[in-house]
């Protein structure tokens, strides 16, 4: 195994060595579902399927958690400001949110939980931490005791005289660098039977119990947002460790979508939700600009840079079409020995990508001498390479399977081949305006000609 991550526990690109061979175990903390998704939710998503297509290549049977927080303070908080009941709240961006997974091409989870359905695994989890004397109930609350565990602050890096929850201090609090396990029932709010009282789980202990149960005491990688290191991952690796488990073996999180050099989060009322962003751009684009960026990288958003990866993903789609158009087939190859020791080195995409933008300079080079064997390998390389991505323009996911609309294209061809047929003439007799109006015209409505040795060529401009 060549692979190398940045772990964020130990500070450090370390070598990445599965726990059971032939394995992988991975858990992405995954949407809070409180309102409709934007870039910066989904990034991960983008960035972590990335991760999980390139372990498969390893021949890696991975198997890829991604977890639905379906009741914490803002959904009830938001759900009970609209009238509505907090499971439906739920429930309608949980839909929201798989939808714009499914949009970006984003692989479906081998399992997603979701909170609600795993109270057991909690409540057990807590029992075993109060039994270890790293836990207390009071009044109905059931917090954990940060100083019973020596080790807190390892992920983070936070001093123990520095640490503030983020949360109310709490009556029944020992300490108020403790935090919440089990959160006591109050009037209007769902609650669940436990030992210690009607109540609802804290948002750390959910993916504790979670990752436990479907990965194991001990498991491979844990990802998130960088903005989860601290509390919630920190929360979660004490729990779960201070109660036996080993817990996640590598760290890993990606850096924030910006505006402005400022965190997008609707707080700050700076969101781009996907359906907006969907609306100017194509999904594989959106997810080509999501997923250029190294991931542990801050992407600072801008329509500008939105526009140039665009346009970046068009010109590599383009000379894909352009050579299956001339070619007939171009098959999926083998990414380049460049590409792999790129995404070998923590997952080094704007290397990887830089070298199959090296590769479509070549293919077209070929394309325009008239190689098409070479540029068939080449365009092989780039699908391969692409497909890592996400992003194979070929790929099914992307490729419509509307019949009418291949039907318009049919009898479209018709007319454009007796356009060309006309400007053809034309350029035998040396007539060049009557040439360069065939050409302007097909321009104009979106078409693309290409003078090659066996005459002209036209294809829709990507995009199209």
């Amino acid at each position: 195994m060549t692979l190398r991550l940045y772990d964020t526990e130990s500070r450090a690109v370390r070598d990445f060595e599965p726990l059971v061979p032939g394995q992988a175990s991975v858990y992405l903390c995954g949407a809070t579902v409180q309102g409709e998704p934007h870039i910066g939710h989904v990034r991960s998503g983008v960035a972590f399927d990335v991760l999980r297509r390139w372990l498969a290549t390893k021949s890696l049977d991975v198997l890829f958690v991604r977890n639905v927080t379906d009741i914490e303070d803002k959904i009830l908080r938001k759900a009970a400001e609209a009238g509505r009941p907090w499971w439906e709240w739920a429930a309608t961006y949980e839909r929201a949110f798989n939808r714009a997974y499914d949009a970006l091409g984003v692989l479906p989870p081998s399992v997603e939980p979701r909170a609600t359905g795993h109270i057991t695994q909690m409540v057990e989890l807590i029992q075993r931490l109060i039994d270890a004397g790293h836990a207390y109930a009071a009044d109905g609350d059931v917090y954990f005791d940060v100083l019973s565990y020596p080790e807190y602050g390892a992920l983070s890096g936070h001093r123990i005289e520095d640490v503030h929850q983020g949360e109310s201090a709490g009556l029944g609090k020992r300490d108020p660098r403790d935090f919440t396990l089990w959160k006591a029932e109050k009037p209007g709010e769902p609650s669940w039977p436990t030992p210690w009282g009607r109540g609802r789980p804290g948002w750390h202990l959910e993916c504790s119990a979670m990752a436990g149960f479907y990965l194991g005491g001990t498991f491979d990688i844990h990802c998130g947002g960088m903005d989860l290191v601290f509390p919630h991952h920190e929360n979660e690796m004490a729990q779960s460790r201070a109660a036996g488990d080993g817990f996640a073996r590598y760290w890993l999180h990606n850096g924030w979508v910006t505006m402005g050099g400022e965190k997008m989060s609707k707080s700050l009322g700076n969101v781009l939700s996907i359906p907006n962003v969907l609306a100017r751009v194509r999904p594989q684009e959106l997810r080509y600009y999501l997923g250029s960026a190294h991931y542990r990288s801050m992407l600072e958003y801008s329509d500008d840079a939105l526009a140039e990866a665009a346009a970046a993903y068009r010109g590599l789609e383009s000379f894909v079409l352009k050579t299956r158009d001339r070619a007939g087939e171009v098959p999926v190859g083998e990414w380049t020995e460049a590409f792999a020791e790129a995404l070998d080195d923590d997952l080094g995409v704007p290397k990887a990508l830089a070298e199959i933008h090296r590769k479509r300079s070549k293919g077209n080079k070929a394309l325009d001498n008239g190689d098409l064997d070479t540029a068939v390998q080449i365009a092989s390389q780039v699908r391969s390479m692409l497909g890592i991505l996400g992003v194979d323009p070929l790929d099914e996911h992307w490729c419509s399977t509307d019949d009418s609309g291949s039907a318009a294209l049919a009898a479209l061809d018709v007319l454009v081949g007796a356009d060309l047929e006309r400007r053809t003439t034309a350029r035998a007799e040396k007539n060049w305006a009557v040439a360069d109006e065939v050409r302007d015209r097909l321009t104009a409505a979106g078409g693309e000609v290409t003078d090659t040795p066996n005459g002209p060529e036209w294809s829709l401009k990507a995009g199209q």
